[in-house]
């Protein structure tokens, strides 16, 4: 009688294992799964560029701080080596240098 009882147990505990393990790759290799796979691994490679930003900026300031140099850049320095510059190359932000020259552009060379 005792092992009816568990062997009954053992079966019960395979089959709900086996249905839950089923439901969950289904769900995986559905539309709506696969959606939210994508959207994770985004998320982690996001987490992974913010660290690794933090990371930047820290070792830049104990850099700074080796050689004693002011912890922030001049405005014009930041603004030609940030995301602005990479932006102006691409067309998408004026450049106040260009536009700023101390000498005139000479426009009647070829």
């Amino acid at each position: 009688m005792m092992s009816r009882v568990f062997w009954f147990a053992v079966g019960t505990g395979a089959g709900v294992y086996g249905t839950v393990k089923a439901r969950r790759l289904v769900y995986r290799i559905s539309p709506e799964g696969l959606a939210d796979q994508v959207a994770a691994v985004g998320l982690g490679l996001r987490a992974l560029a913010a660290d690794v930003r933090d990371g930047m900026v820290a070792r830049e300031q104990e850099l700074l701080e080796q050689i004693r140099l002011p912890h922030s850049p001049p405005p014009s320095v930041r603004e030609e080596c940030g995301v602005t510059a990479r932006r102006r190359a691409r067309g998408g932000v004026p450049a106040p240098a260009l536009a700023a020259r101390s000498h005139p552009v000479r426009r009647d060379i070829p």
